[in-house]
């Protein structure tokens, strides 16, 4: 039987005594941070080298040598299987004259070259191997291993920090207690990769999270019943540490969630890791929305879709026919980012309004800019 997750003893989200939103309130900001060249690269060494980010799934790297090689934000590295078990990251630069050691992601390998000149490094980045090595000083080649980056897994994923270890808390401090006892009760490592899907977006990777950050769209950009408008009213939002969590009464569930507070069981529950995770759960399957920055104005969107193993034909029947219209639903989200592009140059762009139930967005953005701030 194909499982499903309930709230148990989780707190509850929703329902009598649950304040539907956060004590932020309202909001503006300036267009200049999701345009202006200079502060996405600050962004980018600030904010996003030194958190943690979702690189690929745990099951990719199953095997001793099995590796990843994930490209964004102006970075390339490598994540691979250890032969302990564990996994290890590095800078995928080769530290000779600055060239990309590995190409792309593989299996089982034992060391890694890079084709320029056959310097080779293990599976931990540490150079193993320089020909000719008597015409280098070896004060040169003291410190020449690919620069490390701190890697950990947990739900199935591989989470790494671009800027090396020590720089971030602890992956389950950053994600916080909350969010790891109610996004860890759909047991996403047991989850499989159903289906991904990939956008090449010209918007600032803050638009795309802003996107999944609210739900006042709903009403107006996709198809929804009225019963869901009028529904989506009661929604829950929540804020914890630098992330954030909301809940939507959709499908007619609002009476019983009421009454349960089962929002796992019966509603839909988004979860959204600084800086650019945000997961769509649905009851029998969920969705992990993640934007790679690639410039200011370029984004890559990604969409994984995850199902539970083993499911009867009226689970795979079901889920299946609901991911194809949330494929819709998606490709409505990413038209409007378009939209957005479109203008990003006017001059009558100029600033940002969020309402008080786009707190999860004004939070966000005030993450950000303390990690900006800070030295």
């Amino acid at each position: 039987m194909v499982y499903v997750p309930h709230r148990g003893e989780l707190p509850a989200r929703i329902g009598p005594g649950v304040p539907l939103v956060p004590d932020i309130g309202p909001a503006e900001l300036d267009s200049a941070v999701y345009t202006d060249p200079a502060r996405f690269e600050q962004e980018r060494r600030k904010v996003l080298n030194r958190s943690w980010q979702i690189i690929c799934r745990s099951s990719e790297l199953e095997k001793t040598g099995d590796h990843v090689v994930w490209e964004g934000q102006g970075e390339t590295i490598v994540v691979s299987r250890r032969r302990d078990g564990g996994v290890s990251g590095f800078h995928n630069v080769c530290q000779h004259r600055g060239a990309r050691i590995v190409p792309r992601s593989g299996q089982g390998a034992r060391r890694f070259t890079c084709r320029w000149h056959s310097w080779s490094y293990d599976l931990e980045g540490t150079l193993v191997g320089v020909p000719d090595r008597e015409d280098f000083d070896e004060r040169q080649l003291k410190d020449a291993c690919a620069p490390p980056v701190e890697c950990a897994e947990w739900g199935g994923w591989v989470w790494a920090v671009l800027a090396g270890p020590g720089v971030a808390p602890p992956l389950a401090d950053w994600i916080g207690a909350e969010i790891v006892g109610d996004l860890g009760a759909y047991r996403m490592e047991d989850m499989v990769l159903h289906d991904k899907l990939t956008w090449d977006l010209d918007a600032n990777w803050k638009v795309v999270i802003d996107g999944f950050n609210e739900n006042y769209h709903a009403a107006h950009l996709h198809t929804i019943s009225r019963q869901d408008v009028k529904d989506g009213r009661f929604s829950t939002y929540f804020v914890f540490g630098r992330n954030g969590m909301m809940v939507i009464p959709y499908k007619g569930v609002l009476e019983e969630l009421t009454k349960t507070a089962d929002h796992q069981g019966l509603a839909i529950c988004h979860y959204t890791i600084f800086p650019t995770s945000v997961f769509n759960n649905n009851p029998a399957h969920l969705q992990l929305f993640r934007a790679v920055p690639i410039a200011v104005d370029r984004t890559r969107f990604e969409t994984w879709e995850l199902w539970y193993p083993d499911g009867d034909d009226e689970y795979l029947t079901k889920t299946g026919a609901h991911w194809e219209r949330l494929k819709g639903v998606v490709a409505e989200d990413v038209e409007i980012y378009q939209e957005w592009a479109a203008a990003r140059r006017s001059t009558a762009y100029t600033r940002n309004v969020f309402n008080n139930r786009e707190c999860k967005i004004t939070h966000f953005h005030r993450v950000v800019q303390e990690m900006l701030d800070a030295d």
